[in-house]
């Protein structure tokens, strides 16, 4: 078949059906960018866990005169207690660094971070406890600090900031799998529509198909500027989400990545990388469903 000729059908296929191909264009669209938006998600879920997890610390706090804890009922923490605890801190190969904080140190830190609050009017120095602050090499590996340390006389807590991070990141893998999920359904939507309107452009071009039969078409001739029709529109659709994924992380790099500094955000090359993946699903569903409803609806 010339390519002149195959161009020609496809164009005249998608001058007949324009306000079919408009709305099937704009369904794909729609679809490929929810599913974008999904894929991006689930990008930007493991750049800030990636980004978090390296700065997260486990603290060790000491008992003070406030603490309550079985292993406090001693008093507070001795000197030596003190010191065989920072010595076995940095024994651990887990450990990268151990950072010291007094008592003192916590009462400035806690002032600067509740100056605006009547709470830091009535807490004192003696009132906070000292406390070692732990960098790991592996973030995953605090466990092994928890258990080393939990119930050691001078201690009073081991607090992992883990725990605190990974209910936040659990709400955040809610919303990226439901994101995912709408874009999957919209793109079966997509698939359908397509399905739908091949097989309308089929019916209405039954009689010109009859006579490609009637002088030795082959069916693969006769059906070919069918599937380009799909392939076409999907390929339309894709173009758009990629546009508005593009849009989407110029917003955020312009206007929200300056506001919000304390985190990170997926990169382009996230952007190109999900472009690539909305391109191959619009080419399979478009062809898939193409083909399936031309060997239905156009039996040649």
């Amino acid at each position: 078949m010339r390519a002149g000729f195959l161009f020609k059908e496809v164009r005249i296929g998608l001058r007949r059906n324009l306000t079919m191909t408009f709305a099937v264009v704009v369904t794909v669209a729609i679809s490929l960018s929810l599913l974008g938006i999904g894929l991006l998600a689930n990008a930007q879920v493991n750049a800030m866990k990636d980004y978090w997890y390296d700065k997260i610390e486990v603290s060790v706090f000491l008992c003070g005169t406030l603490s309550e804890s079985p292993t406090c009922v001693a008093g507070v923490v001795t000197a030596e207690q003190r010191t065989a605890i920072k010595a076995d801190l940095e024994a651990l190969p887990v450990v990268e660094s151990v950072f010291y904080e007094s008592q003192t140190e916590a009462f400035a830190r806690f002032k600067e971070r509740f100056a605006d609050s009547a709470i830091a009017q009535n807490v004192t120095a003696d009132q906070l406890p000292e406390s070692f602050r732990v960098k790991l090499t592996d973030p995953t590996q605090f466990d092994v600090v928890v258990s080393a340390f939990s119930g050691r006389p001078g201690v009073d807590i081991v607090q992992d900031q883990r725990s605190i991070l990974e209910k936040f990141f659990r709400l955040l893998d809610v919303l990226r799998n439901g994101a995912l999920i709408v874009g999957l359904f919209s793109v079966l939507t997509a698939a359908l529509l397509i399905s739908n309107t091949l097989r309308i452009a089929a019916f209405n071009r039954r009689r010109e198909t009859g006579v490609m039969k009637l002088v030795g078409a082959s069916s693969w001739s006769i059906q070919l500027p069918f599937l380009l029709e799909g392939v076409f529109s999907a390929i339309l659709g894709w173009g758009f989400a990629t546009g508005l994924l593009s849009g989407l992380k110029y917003v955020i790099d312009t206007n929200v990545a300056p506001l919000l500094t304390f985190t990170k955000f997926f990169e382009w090359q996230q952007v190109w990388i999900s472009s690539a993946i909305l391109l191959g699903v619009g080419l399979f569903v478009s062809i898939v469903a193409s083909a399936i409803t031309l060997r239905r609806y156009l039996k040649v």
